[in-house]
């Protein structure tokens, strides 16, 4: 069903500090990712998860940038200093920390990444023993303790750090059984671009030990190359090689592996609105899609509402970012959702988004038809989006009666042919107005007109 309207901030409902919508992240050496928060936030979220009388136990894993080693010392003293034993994994994906937090039977997990942002940023992304992102609660729980002394463990009582050496074998088993049984990857020609990031290692290995034939880029960290012209966020490279060298696919992932893009055998980029389209679709036919339908954004396109509305698969749209997509899926009893820049998650095989995992389900479904992937995973045309920010200095210029007007006005126009979306970022001040419609010039008309009105509401 088509829609226009406007869309809720991104920002919480809750005051923050120090947590963001995914974690703690910024530039390193600067607050608030500096080594002395932390070794607090070790601390806090050490003794925040010392629950009940048993040995405690946190398992950590991280990227390839060079800030890792600082941050994981950090982490690795505040854990110890109250008492909590530490799991060290090195480089490892996002969704493998949250996988064997859970099958370690951890209290916590963590994973230092700053996801496909570039080298000199980091974050402090917690999982709880169940494998999943922490909930408000307990974040601003843990916010609480920062603030705070906290009573350190009596000397006998200090934890014991150790590394586990075959994190990634037990990961690549884990991402493997995702596959169907009755498939092999044998005769596929694959170019896989690892962002110089976490999966460098394990999702070139997943994908040969299923017989593809691999190209493997973007695998030779440095600890500041990770994101850098390459992985989901700068496909360019990918494109090329899969074109250059007569690949049947290209595969690209980001700095953390949670975020997947696809590019098919010409060199055309499949988005992540396009790979929950065939994923879906698939899942529906073979009975096996929960919940009625998957989980989006506000910034999925109008395509894919109306690719699956003809199938009679209904799209429940959240508001931006993959811990609100995955607690409408925990509410819901969705087993797909995820965001048009590729994080995907399927929640029968992960509990948090998994690139390599989304990977292996677009290869089925490519094996299985036995078609080129430009006919494979093209599901549907996306119909003209645009989205423009505005930055204000202060105040609130969505609620000027002049910009009310206007998105009155545009909301009228686009009534059955498009969709508005106007949201405030919870980040920084900028507005972000995004309209979408079967007629380009109508969205980019739409636009302009909404961006003047907040620019001159905010002058």
């Amino acid at each position: 069903m088509d829609s226009a309207r406007a869309a809720p901030s991104d920002e919480g409902q809750v005051s923050r500090q120090y947590f963001g919508t995914d974690g703690i992240r910024g530039r390193t050496n600067q607050w608030p990712m500096t080594p002395d928060l932390a070794m607090k936030v070790g601390m806090a979220a050490g003794t925040h998860f010392q629950r009940g009388s048993h040995r405690h136990r946190v398992v950590i894993g991280k990227d390839t940038r060079l800030s890792g080693y600082m941050v994981e010392n950090a982490l690795v003293a505040g854990f110890t200093a109250v008492g909590m034993d530490v799991v060290q994994f090195g480089p490892i994906p996002t969704p493998a920390v949250a996988l064997l937090a859970h099958s370690m039977r951890a209290d916590l997990g963590v994973m230092i990444s700053a996801s496909h942002n570039p080298f000199y940023d980091n974050g402090i992304k917690l999982f709880g023993p169940d494998g999943y992102k922490l909930s408000d609660e307990d974040e601003l729980k843990i916010e609480a303790l920062l603030d705070q002394t906290i009573e350190l463990a009596a000397s006998k009582d200090i934890g014991r750090a150790r590394r586990v050496e075959d994190a990634r074998g037990r990961y690549i088993h884990a991402v493997k059984s995702s596959f169907p049984a009755d498939l092999r990857l044998d005769g596929l020609k694959i170019v896989v671009d690892c962002a110089n990031g976490a999966a460098y290692q394990v999702a070139p290995s997943a994908f040969w030990e299923l017989g593809a034939t691999v190209v493997a880029i973007g695998v030779s960290p440095n600890g500041t190359n990770i994101n850098d012209s390459c992985g989901s966020t700068s496909p360019m490279l990918l494109q090329e090689t899969v074109v250059s060298s007569g690949a049947d696919i290209g595969i690209a992932l980001d700095g953390d592996a949670d975020r997947l893009i696809v590019v098919d055998e010409k060199g055309r980029l499949v988005d992540g609105d396009q790979i929950m389209a065939l994923i879906a679709a698939n899942f529906a036919a073979a009975g096996t899609l929960r919940g009625g339908g998957l989980v989006a954004t506000v910034m999925s396109n109008l395509g894919l509402e109306r690719f699956l509305a003809d199938k009679g698969i209904a799209l429940e749209r959240t508001k931006v970012g993959d811990r609100y997509v995955l607690e409408r899926m925990r509410e819901g009893g969705f087993n797909v959702g995820g965001e048009q820049s590729g994080h995907m998650i399927l929640s029968d095989y992960a509990t948090t988004g998994d690139g390599t995992v989304a990977a292996l389900q677009v290869l089925a479904a490519l094996v299985r038809s036995g078609k080129p992937a430009s006919e494979t995973l093209h599901k549907f045309d996306p119909v003209p989006q645009l989205l423009k920010n505005v930055r204000f200095a202060g105040g609130k210029p969505l609620e000027h009666d002049d910009v009310q007007h206007v998105i009155e006005q545009a909301e009228a126009e686009l009534a059955g042919v498009g969709r508005l979306v106007i949201r405030p970022s919870g980040t920084e001040p900028v507005i972000r107005v995004m309209a979408e419609g079967d007629s380009e010039d109508q969205v980019r008309d739409v636009v302009d007109r909404i961006c003047a009105a907040v620019e001159k509401a905010a002058a």
